[in-house]
């Protein structure tokens, strides 16, 4: 049940209309690995950071049994840091600060030991980097499950996302994102589209309005759990994603009816992170914690109907 797990371990600074984080440990790979780490102990990471990176912060992911032989460290450096505010929708947000600093120049190195890795979870990067992990394995993975944005769709970039698309399992894209690769406004003409560049499972995340599976003719909605308090969104596709591929490494299952499974466990794990500015949630989160709130999303899609003769 080896999980490779490839993408960011940087700074965020965020500031929301509920307060400001200050300078806090982010990062995409940071995020999905947290989340996975409660369904699989077998998790190998391949990022980079500065010197500037708390090496306390490290331990914590290597306790929760994540691999760090794979996290370049550049001496002198600093590390990827990215500042935002969200708007009062919470839905948009604008970017007042991007250094990509130790980013600018990563090149992933995929340890001996990861090369074998049985599923494989593409955190977001750019698409060249994404197909460099991918040409260093030795084999075929059982599942790769691909995140990417809006930015790597331009011109400059699309011609290595649909290389990478073509090798890859899953996609997980948010709605504005899979009717910009589409060019269909439709999310189902749109998943249908981006079938034919690869992807067999596609995920259209919705932000509080759910998340889409489809594969072949078949489509599952979850929902959003509705929540009290939102703090920050920041990280919750990732949580999303480390949730998601977390299950499937855990249980070995690529079936459609356990992908729905696991869009309920990623879309809980979410619930969870949006909670609190960064990965606080996930740090103090625990498993009972987690099967009370998958089981709410049960109970909120669960009901008897008699068909009218």
């Amino acid at each position: 049940m080896s999980l490779l797990v490839v993408g960011t371990v940087a700074f965020d600074d965020i500031e929301t209309p509920f307060g400001k984080a200050g300078k806090i440990v982010g990062g995409a790979a940071t995020y999905i690995c947290y989340s996975a780490a409660f369904f699989s102990r077998d998790i190998k990471l391949v990022s980079v950071i500065g010197d500037d990176f708390p090496m306390n912060e490290i331990k914590k992911l290597q306790i929760k049994g994540v691999n760090t032989e794979g996290l370049q460290i550049k001496q002198g450096e600093k590390s990827f840091y990215w500042s935002g505010c969200y708007h009062a929708d919470l839905n948009s947000r604008d970017t007042l600060d991007t250094q990509l600093n130790v980013l600018a120049t990563f090149d992933p190195i995929v340890p001996d030991a990861y090369k074998n890795s049985e599923f494989v979870m593409l955190g977001n990067l750019t698409p060249t980097l994404q197909l460099r992990v991918l040409d260093q394995l030795n084999t075929q993975p059982i599942l790769v499950v691909l995140d990417t944005m809006n930015f790597w769709m331009s011109e400059e970039f699309i011609n290595d996302l649909k290389k990478v698309l073509s090798r890859i399992d899953v996609l997980t894209i948010n709605d504005e994102e899979a009717r910009l690769l589409s060019g269909q406004h439709s999310l189902v003409k749109a998943a249908k589209i981006i079938h034919t560049l690869g992807p067999k499972f596609i995920i259209i995340k919705k932000g509080e309005h759910g998340a889409l599976l489809f594969h072949d003719h078949q489509v599952f909605f979850a929902p959003a759990l509705p929540l009290e308090e939102v703090f920050d969104p920041t990280g919750a596709g990732d949580t999303f994603a480390g949730g998601f591929i977390g299950h499937i490494a855990k249980t070995r299952d690529i079936s459609f009816d356990n992908m729905k499974r696991a869009v309920i466990i990623g879309s809980a794990m979410a619930s969870f992170c949006v909670e609190q500015f960064g990965i606080r949630c996930l740090e103090s989160l625990n498993e009972t914690q987690i099967e009370a709130r998958v089981q709410q999303f049960i109970d909120l899609v669960q009901f008897d109907i008699e068909l009218i003769a």
